[in-house]
């Protein structure tokens, strides 16, 4: 679809685009036992045997097209115009410089030179992300080397691959969402484990359709133009990737970000919390399937959710035919992991209030309203959305769901960045985990903050959880 030429969605996304920012009605911060639901290890042991016991076909989706370049930030701004913040970040990286696996692909002169303190700082980081070097910040960021492997070096897309392929013996794929200028590269990776392993995977990957992009607008409502008088359009957030899982059939899918891996070393915490979700999503679907072609299935249906928290709790479900019963369960299902909020940026779980019912959702900052009590809620919230989910794309009887029609268009976001020193506005689609999912039964689970190990900036390696051990 060539959306340049199509004057109907030119004017669609104008008017988005130039209406106020869609808000949600927060009714509370999802909170232990109020949303949240924290296992004993018995009861997670109980979901991970039934995981281990299950003949599932099992899928990773991976959103991992992002570049490398933010994971140096400060060295760019360093280069561009020091400051003492980034001066004191470039140093502290130097000294530890020799802890980084990318420091094994620097060539051996350089590395004397980097030790005996024989080169400038400026020529250094130069040649460690530009492209006459190792050009690190032009690679996608699951490319850029993350961790020391024995006589290895491991990227992120590598260190996934082998953390999933540890969840089961067989029967699991992988899907990465990727740039496409990089694919050979990716590619070439990903067989290396494969080929080291001896472990057969099927391993999928796509990239955001380019027909999902946003029309980009100046502040008087013009469309923009780039520099050979096309109609200037603009990536359309992670929620574009809803195409993307919905291709996927499987009947397990566990999504994650590419960034959120540690050492193989520190992996079994975080390969034991997938095997819980993934548990705890075939028993639920188990128990709702039961409760549904029971003599009684409102009330049975209705002490589940008690238990899991689906919608709120004093609904009445007697009120419902058994037609409306079953929309009600015969759709997509999350089980959502969330970590204490320690002032991470990103999303978190609320409950919000919409046409008369309560709904968990994960909701971002901009989603809320900066006044009153709405911003008041917001500061509360105790948990955090680190994506780790398993998520089920199929109703009850193993029917494959089609994901547009549980997605709420009208959670969209607007966005406003810069385009040649000229101001531009343009719509992100409803967020992947946000109101792209907004209609999915969503049940959110308490997990380790050690599952939690993102690589936001290269000083994130650093960690305990990034580091082999000794």
């Amino acid at each position: 679809m060539d959306i340049k030429n199509d004057k109907t969605i030119i004017d669609k996304h104008r008017a988005l685009v130039f209406k106020k920012q869609p808000e949600l009605n927060l009714v509370s911060p999802c909170r232990l036992n109020e949303g949240i639901i924290r296992h004993s290890e018995f009861e997670k042991n109980k979901f991970k045997v039934k995981f281990d016991n299950g003949n599932q076909n099992i899928h990773f989706f991976i959103p991992a097209s992002g570049t490398g370049s933010r994971m140096f930030k400060f060295l760019y701004e360093f280069l561009a115009d020091p400051s003492d913040e980034t001066r004191s970040k470039t140093e502290r990286f130097l000294n530890a410089i020799e802890s980084f696996a990318f420091f094994e692909l620097l060539p051996y002169e350089l590395k004397k030179k980097v030790r005996e303190y024989d080169i400038s700082l400026d020529d250094f980081v130069s040649y460690l992300l530009k492209q006459e070097g190792l050009g690190l910040g032009l690679i996608p960021k699951g490319l850029v080397p993350f961790h020391r492997s024995r006589s290895f070096i491991l990227n992120a897309f590598q260190e996934q691959l082998l953390q999933g392929l540890r969840l089961k013996e067989e029967g699991v794929n992988f899907h990465f969402t990727i740039n496409k200028a990089h694919e050979e590269a990716i590619k070439e990776a990903l067989n290396s484990i494969r080929h080291l392993t001896g472990r057969k995977c099927n391993i999928e990957w796509s990239e955001q359709d380019p027909s999902t992009n946003s029309i980009a607008f100046d502040k008087d409502k013009n469309v923009v133009h780039d520099e050979n008088g096309e109609v200037l359009t603009r990536p359309s957030g992670h929620g574009a990737l809803l195409s993307n899982l919905n291709q996927i059939d499987s009947d397990i899918i566990f999504i994650k970000n590419i960034d959120n891996i540690q050492h193989e070393a520190h992996s079994t915490d975080s390969i034991d919390n997938l095997k819980y979700l993934g548990g705890m999503l075939d028993f639920i679907k188990m128990e709702l399937k039961e409760a549904y072609a029971s003599p009684n299935p409102r009330q049975q249906i209705a002490a589940l959710n008690l238990k899991y928290h689906f919608i709120n709790h004093d609904f009445d479900f007697e009120k419902l035919t058994i037609e409306e019963l079953k929309t009600l369960i015969y759709r997509p299902i999350r089980i959502c992991g969330m970590v204490r909020n320690e002032g991470q940026p990103g999303g978190g779980p609320f409950w919000v209030e919409e046409n008369g019912m309560q709904s968990k959702q994960i909701v971002e900052k901009s989603q809320i309203s900066k006044d009153g009590n709405q911003y008041r809620l917001m500061v509360q919230s105790q948990y955090f959305n680190p994506v780790i989910m398993a998520v089920s794309t199929k109703d009850l009887d193993g029917n494959k769901l089609d994901l547009e029609e549980f997605a709420d268009p009208d959670k969209y976001f607007i966005v406003e960045k810069t385009y040649q020193e000229k101001n531009i506005k343009f719509i992100e689609r409803p967020g992947l985990w946000n109101g792209s999912m907004s209609d999915w039964l969503s049940v959110f689970v308490e997990v380790p903050t050690e599952t939690f190990t993102p690589v936001k900036t290269v000083l994130d390696l650093l960690n305990k959880s990034h580091i082999e051990q000794s």
